[in-house]
C-alpha cells in the first residue's frame, strides 16, 4: 500500500510545489495516512481545505483501501 500511496501523493506534489510546498508521506496505520505537509503548506491558513479537498480526495482515488489522511506535525 505505501508503494501506492507515495504515487497518489506524487501527483499533488506538482501542485504544492507549485505554492512552494510539499508532502511527506509519515506513516499508514489501519488505512489511515499520516502526511507531514511542508514548505508553504504547513503554515497556510488554507492547509486543511488542501489536506482533504486535494490530497486526501487523490490519495483515496487512487488507493480504495485508504480511510482518511492526516496531518501530524
Amino acid at each position: 500500500m505505501k508503494e501506492q500511496v507515495e504515487k497518489a501523493l506524487d501527483k499533488v506534489r506538482g501542485f504544492l510545489r507549485m505554492e512552494g510546498g510539499d508532502v511527506e508521506l509519515v506513516d499508514i496505520v489501519e488505512g489511515v495516512v499520516k502526511v507531514r505537509l511542508k514548505g508553504m503548506c504547513s503554515c497556510c491558513p488554507m492547509s486543511m481545505i488542501t489536506l482533504k479537498d486535494g490530497v486526501e480526495r487523490i490519495v483515496k482515488e487512487e488507493v480504495p483501501e485508504v480511510k482518511s489522511v492526516e496531518q501530524v506535525c
